[in-house]
């Protein structure tokens, strides 16, 4: 036998040994692979719903002011502290409760989102006051996610509407023949959920008229963030019975577009609202038959700032409008 003969046969053992081997290693770096495209995939998953879950926390308990006037202060309006119970007795409420002389009328306000019974930016102190030389009583009252000392969290309306039918109670419990209800925002469409459960209120002035529907919400989400609208909706709708406790199902959003109520109503919106859009107001408004109702679309006006903007239009509108109801 030759020395080439010999020292070929180790070197074919060797390289027949060695393909085995490297195949063996190739194997686990795909299964490598596979588990770290699957682990960024839950984890980007995991961000995902953990955001949503999170804008759902905040939208449930949104931050308020703390009370720093009062209607004395402010207008040199005599008034009362009130704690009354929402009309289910699920909580108390704070409010203030300003009477006017020998009044048997009395004008409930319905602050907004996210903020108190003062609400600056509406000027709520001189409307309190309009409505007071107008010789109605006056309630203003914190919701319960605006509460210092019984808080709740924000629904929607779901729970506000049965608070603020404990403040219509209250109006008629001191001696109110007839209560309006002057909503801004989302205080407005819990005044149109509240309408929908009772015959206690006699006519609404529903400014820039908020209505928590799954297209509003996620249109406000955008301003902020942009995501993919159906699967965002999907985890709002996921995440708001887990974390609030009450679902968007749950909200009569439809129903209420679709109601003629039977009292009067004065819808105020502005073209430039960029938080709820007019046409849904015009859309409501469209449906009502008494003839007392009307719609006021501001040009240019932007949410909850038409008073500010238009303040002498505003004041003659709604006293013509509480006058024809009178």
């Amino acid at each position: 036998m030759s020395t080439s003969t010999l020292t070929n046969v180790p070197l074919q053992g060797n390289l027949l040994g060695n393909l085995p081997v490297v195949a063996k290693r190739r194997k686990p770096l795909k299964h490598l692979l596979v588990a770290l495209l699957l682990s960024m995939l839950f984890f980007i998953i995991f961000c995902f719903m953990a955001l949503h879950g999170f804008i759902v926390l905040l939208l449930s308990n949104p931050h308020t002011a703390a009370i720093v006037s009062n209607p004395y202060q402010e207008k040199g309006l005599q008034y009362e502290n009130i704690v009354f119970p929402a009309i289910d007795h699920s909580t108390d409420l704070n409010g203030w409760y300003i009477p006017a002389d020998q009044s048997k009328r009395t004008i409930v306000f319905s602050h907004g989102y996210g903020t108190n019974r003062e609400e600056p930016w509406v000027k709520v102190y001189d409307l309190a006051q309009f409505a007071h030389r107008l010789n109605y009583n006056v309630i203003l009252f914190d919701y319960g996610f605006a509460s210092a000392t019984h808080k709740t969290a924000a629904t929607g309306g779901k729970t506000e509407s049965r608070q603020l039918l404990g403040a219509v109670h209250y109006a008629k419990q001191r001696g109110a023949e007839q209560v309006l209800v002057w909503g801004f925002s989302m205080g407005a469409g819990t005044a149109l959920q509240a309408a929908l459960q009772t015959d206690e209120i006699d006519a609404m002035i529903l400014d820039s008229m908020f209505l928590p529907e799954p297209d509003t919400i996620y249109h406000n989400i955008e301003q902020y963030i942009d995501l993919p609208r159906d699967l965002s909706i999907t985890m709002l709708r996921l995440f708001f019975p887990l974390l609030s406790g009450t679902g968007l199902q749950q909200i009569p959003y439809e129903q209420v577009k679709h109601t003629d109520y039977p009292m009067p109503i004065l819808f105020i919106h502005g073209t430039r609202d960029d938080k709820a859009p007019y046409t849904i107001a015009e859309q409501i408004a469209a449906n009502q038959t008494n003839p007392s109702s009307g719609v006021w679309i501001a040009e240019d006006a932007l949410h909850e700032m038409i008073f500010q903007q238009n303040a002498r239009q505003y004041l003659s509108r709604t006293a013509s409008f509480l006058s024809s109801i009178h």
